[in-house]
């Protein structure tokens, strides 16, 4: 099997009293991909897409990073891993037949463990491309395989207030049938120390931040390119009004109110805005309009396609006796153009081995060995739109 090794760009962001810091800086580590030839896919029309926190799988050797329940004195072994790969990759053939064309998955712990799956019980799959990223040092990270080859990825760290988000987040450009789509993977900070923790909330802005000049960099590139947001990031899409809607969340719907609270109004338009000002939105306008153009925000501040509310319905992850929508595709104005790639449609995969006897995600136990994860998957399918010849 030949490995195709591809060339990656760190992109760190330091934010400091609002300002960022943008470094470049190119290197080979950090995130890697690998390839085992081209595969011609998409012939269909349509291509799926899935995301999975797969609950921290960790392989069979010790490093030191690990959580306490996966150490050998704990009863962690090679064979609970590897059993645990073959029960995985049973449920992923379960999503879709074969498995969806992309997954992107978090809770990695190494790049190793994706290329047990690609070369042991996905073998059969066609996934023929696999990428990780990680913080050095972190027990986990996130990845992606794929049955398409990958353009081009890139990792964006991002530290806020001193402190480094635990996972970055991967871009990966993917061309399918000459028509190109690029996916930031994710995996933002987790609510620990309680649910109102301005730490980790700051962080999960930092992340926003990140991706909203991400999409403004994109659209100077090409203000067609199509973009998904895809990944587990630990903020529910009305987190805003769970919060009774006082203050600024990473995630911010589609709300007069919420656009005031920002300022960044309709009325805001007339007003030009410095590149200090355009860079520094820390937050993600969620819509479930088709195309997600704000009605309420300002151009400055584009819209994402939630399909929570919508095509999504219960949650993906159930927390203190209430199902949680922290799981998330969010897709930008670009798939709803009926030119290229366009949402088709999207759905929580709620059913058995998934979920357990009482309808929830059915969590892993090591101790035990049995169950799959404690978040469910989510399934996006794409489908191409025939370009139509001007008369």
């Amino acid at each position: 099997m030949k490995t195709i090794y591809a060339r990656s760009g760190l992109y760190r962001y330091q934010l400091l009293q609002g300002v960022v810091l943008f470094f470049i800086l190119p290197f080979f580590g950090g995130c890697t991909v690998m390839g085992t030839g081209s595969q011609d896919q998409g012939d269909s029309g349509l291509v799926t897409l899935a995301t999975w926190n797969i609950q921290a799988l960790f392989d069979g050797n010790e490093t030191g990073h690990e959580y306490d329940t996966y150490l050998q004195a704990a009863g962690w072994t090679d064979e609970k891993y590897r059993a645990r790969l073959n029960s995985l990759a049973q449920a992923i053939g379960r999503i879709t037949d074969k498995g969806p064309d992309i997954l992107g998955m978090e809770e990695i712990e190494t790049i190793q463990v994706l290329e047990d799956l690609l070369n042991g019980p996905l073998a059969n799959c066609g996934y023929q491309y696999l990428c990780f990223a990680n913080k050095p040092g972190a027990p986990l990270g996130i990845g992606l395989l794929s049955r398409f080859p990958l353009e081009e990825t890139r990792v964006h760290s991002i530290t806020a207030q001193g402190e480094t988000t635990p996972r970055p987040i991967l871009e990966v450009r993917i061309r399918i049938q000459n028509q190109p789509l690029v996916l930031l993977v994710c995996h933002w900070k987790a609510k620990e120390g309680g649910k109102e923790a301005v730490a980790t909330e700051s962080l999960r802005r930092a992340s926003a931040r990140i991706i909203m000049r991400r999409l403004q960099e994109l659209r100077q590139e090409d203000p067609d390119m199509p973009v998904l947001i895809m990944g587990d990031l630990n903020e529910n899409h009305d987190e805003w009004y769970r919060e009774t809607g006082t203050s600024i969340t990473a995630l911010l719907p589609d709300d007069p109110e919420a656009a005031a609270l920002t300022g960044l109004t309709i009325a805001a338009e007339t007003f030009a805005l410095s590149p200090k000002e355009q860079v520094s939105r820390d937050f993600l306008v969620l819509s479930s309009n088709k195309p997600p153009k704000p009605a309420y925000f300002s151009a400055t501040a584009p819209g994402l396609y939630s399909p929570w509310g919508t095509e999504l319905q219960g949650g993906s992850y159930y927390y203190q006796g209430q199902w949680e929508t922290i799981d998330h595709f969010l897709l930008t104005e670009s798939l709803f153009d009926q030119k290229g790639w366009d949402f088709d449609t999207c759905m929580v995969i709620n059913k058995e081995p998934f979920i357990n006897a009482q309808g929830r995600p059915y969590a892993y136990n090591p101790r035990t060995g049995n169950g799959l994860s404690d978040h469910l998957p989510l399934l996006l399918t794409l489908k191409i739109v025939p370009v139509q010849d001007e008369l």
